[in-house]
């Protein structure tokens, strides 16, 4: 008789309980600072958890890989999560983390604290930095970021990241307070026990201000960038744009055949809306003309402007910099893999290879949909590394574009409004 399967809720709870002592011990080691925690980033959503992970593997003694849960009571007998009893929802996480037990047990500690940095975004002490390091820190950080994805866990976020902050004594003897507010639910309006589908009409991608006229008008949010600041009404008509393009693209597959972003819609709306920001991220990357990286700009869709509006780090606001910074990196990166994909591509044909590979930036795409997945082709010989290699690039790829997406989403005057873009443009059931 199989073992049986803990319950889900258990699972979370512990998580929980390691995830505030994750995030203290990264504290005193000066991993993450106090301000940085009261903050609230984006990034922590990311890092946290993979920190969690990171730790986790430190102390795992079994192989297969497991990891002891906290006892419900002191007379409980000990238990470990394994493959064995780990409930369905987690396993796909599991497997990823037990890749990596070895892997970092396997660094010396100088390259174990490194690995640690980078998962933090600090930069390496060791010059030069061991390759693995960037390698294991991105797995970790994409299954952070699926965890981070999930209502559960948004839900509950605000008070781990208190408890770290509590801990210990601050030097002004104040208690700080964390900013985090978990994102607007889309769950309400996408019902998983749904049996099929029905959407709404989605405004046309070709024309923007269809996307912003179809949204009540708002008063004025109390911050710096408000919906009458220029920059982020340039952001967001461009941004919602792309949006519907995406998910117009689940409306032109055929019923028997659904798109992938559909089947997650109906199984996983939180993540479905994730998975959709950060696709329609992808898509402004990529869409000629958009992202003009010699003059560090981005060609915006603008409503008043119909040749579109150019716009700058330097003309945004202080806290759109970064966002518009990275958008601009990662449409420049996302270019340049496209190009590679294409060379590559052209070189299996001139070679008279019937088995063309995926595009990485195809696999981009599908690892944003469908999340990091354990890769059985890892033999250390000459293709099967290289593709290990090419994996390892686009999860690292996929991860900036998430991290993106949950910046974004940070935006208070983006994420005000953007329960109202998918009342708009989202699925129905």
């Amino acid at each position: 008789m199989p073992p049986s399967k803990l319950d889900e809720e258990y699972v979370q709870n512990s998580f929980h309980t390691y995830l505030k002592s994750s995030l203290t011990q990264a504290k005193a080691e000066r991993l993450i600072e106090d301000q940085v925690l009261a903050s609230a980033e984006a990034d922590l959503m990311i890092s946290g958890p993979a920190l969690c992970l990171y730790f986790a593997a430190l102390r795992c003694t079994t192989n297969p890989p497991s990891v002891p849960l906290p006892r419900a009571t002191k007379s409980a007998p000990p238990l470990e999560l394994s493959a064995d009893n780990c409930p369905p929802a987690f396993l796909g996480f599991l497997a990823v983390w037990g890749a990596t037990v070895p892997r970092i047990q396997g660094l010396v500690p100088h390259d174990q604290h490194d690995l640690a940095r980078i998962i933090c975004n600090l930069p390496p002490i060791s010059i030069p930095a061991n390759t693995e390091c960037a390698g294991i820190a991105a797995d970790l950080r994409a299954v952070a970021i699926e965890i981070s994805q999930r209502r559960t866990f948004q839900d509950r976020y605000a008070s781990d990241l208190q408890a770290a902050l509590d801990a210990g004594s601050s030097s002004s003897g104040l208690k700080v307070k964390t900013s985090f507010v978990p994102p607007p639910v889309y769950s309400d309006l996408l019902s998983p026990e749904s049996s099929g589908y029905g959407y709404k009409k989605s405004p046309s991608p070709s024309s923007p201000s269809s996307v912003l006229s179809a949204f009540p008008s708002r008063t004025p949010s109390p911050t710096i960038l408000t919906q009458d600041t220029p920059e982020i009404d340039f952001i967001r008509e461009t941004l919602y744009s792309a949006l519907a393009a995406v998910l117009e693209q689940i409306t032109a597959s055929p019923s028997h055949n659904p798109h992938p972003l559909a089947r997650l819609f109906r199984h996983d709306p939180p993540r479905a809306h994730f998975a959709a920001v950060s696709l329609a991220i992808l898509e402004v990357a990529t869409t000629q003309g958009i992202i003009i990286p010699d003059q560090n700009a981005i060609m915006c869709v603008s409503a008043r402007e119909p040749g579109g509006h150019k716009l700058t780090p330097n003309a945004c606001p202080e806290p759109l910099r970064p966002f518009m910074m990275e958008l601009i990196a990662v449409g420049r990166d996302a270019q340049v893999m496209q190009d590679e994909d294409n060379e590559a591509t052209i070189k299996v044909i001139e070679r008279g290879d019937a088995d063309i590979p995926e595009p990485r930036f195809e696999r981009v795409k599908v690892i944003i949909i469908d999340g990091v997945r354990v890769c059985g082709d890892c033999a250390d010989n000459g293709s099967r590394a290289r593709k290990r290699s090419l994996e390892g690039r686009a999860v690292a790829f996929a991860n900036r574009v998430n991290a993106l997406g949950l910046s974004i989403s940070r935006i208070k005057a983006f994420r005000d409004r953007e329960k109202e873009v998918f009342d708009v443009l989202g699925p129905r059931p």
